[in-house]
C-alpha cells in the first residue's frame, strides 16, 4: 500500500487518510437536486461569516426532509446498506456508530494508515449500489461520488458525533428515541 497521504483533495472537498476515526456521510445521487444547492449558494451570500459552517447545517437539515427517491427508507435497501457496513467492520475499517436514513447514511469509523478512505468507501458503494439497483434497476445512479468526512479531534466530539448519527432519526421525526430506529447501531446495542 502506499504511504499515508494525509490530507488529500481528489475532487470538491478536501479528505484525510490516517490512523484516526472520522465521521462520514455518503449521501444518495439526487439526495440534493442542483437547484436545492444553487438555493443554498444565494442565499449563503448574505451570511457574513461562518458560511461553511451554515452551509453545512443547511445541507444536513435538507437531508433530513428526505428529498429525492429516499430508497434507503424501504427496508430492503436499508438492510442491504446496514449489513455491509457490519461486513466491512474490521475488514476496512472499524465500525463504532452508524445510522441508514433515507438518503443519506452517517457512520464513525476507525480507519488505519493502511485503508485509503476513498478505497474502502468505493468498496461500500460499489457493493450497495449493484445491490440496490437490482431492487432499482431504474436508478442509474444510487450514490454521489463525493462524501464528507471529519476526523474526531477528542473524545468530547467523538461523543458528540456518536450522539449526533444515533439521534438523526429523532431529529428527522422518524422515532421518538434513537433505539428505536432498526437500521442504526442504537438499535443493534439494545437487541
Amino acid at each position: 500500500m502506499d504511504e499515508n497521504r494525509g490530507w488529500y483533495r481528489p475532487r470538491k472537498l478536501p479528505h484525510f487518510d490516517g490512523a484516526v476515526i472520522q465521521s462520514i456521510t455518503i449521501r444518495l445521487e439526487d439526495s440534493l437536486p442542483k437547484e436545492v444547492l444553487e438555493r443554498i449558494a444565494e442565499d449563503l451570500k448574505s451570511v457574513k461569516s461562518n458560511r461553511k459552517l451554515e452551509r453545512i447545517r443547511r445541507l444536513e437539515a435538507i437531508l433530513d426532509n428526505g428529498l429525492g427517491s429516499c430508497v434507503l427508507q424501504e427496508r430492503p435497501c436499508a438492510q442491504i446498506v446496514q449489513d455491509a457496513l457490519t461486513y466491512l467492520d474490521k475488514m476496512r475499517f472499524e465500525l463504532h456508530a452508524w445510522v441508514v436514513m433515507s438518503n443519506h447514511v452517517h457512520f464513525l469509523a476507525r480507519f488505519d494508515e493502511h485503508q485509503k478512505l476513498d478505497k474502502a468507501l468505493h468498496s461500500l458503494k460499489s457493493y450497495t449500489s449493484k445491490e440496490i439497483k437490482k431492487l432499482h434497476p431504474e436508478i442509474d445512479a444510487i450514490w454521489q461520488s463525493e462524501f464528507f468526512d471529519r476526523y474526531i479531534r477528542s473524545d468530547a466530539h467523538y461523543g458528540y458525533e456518536v450522539k449526533y448519527i444515533e439521534s438523526n432519526p429523532v431529529v428527522a421525526k422518524f422515532c421518538s428515541k434513537p433505539e428505536d430506529f432498526r437500521c442504526s447501531s442504537a438499535y443493534l446495542r439494545t437487541e
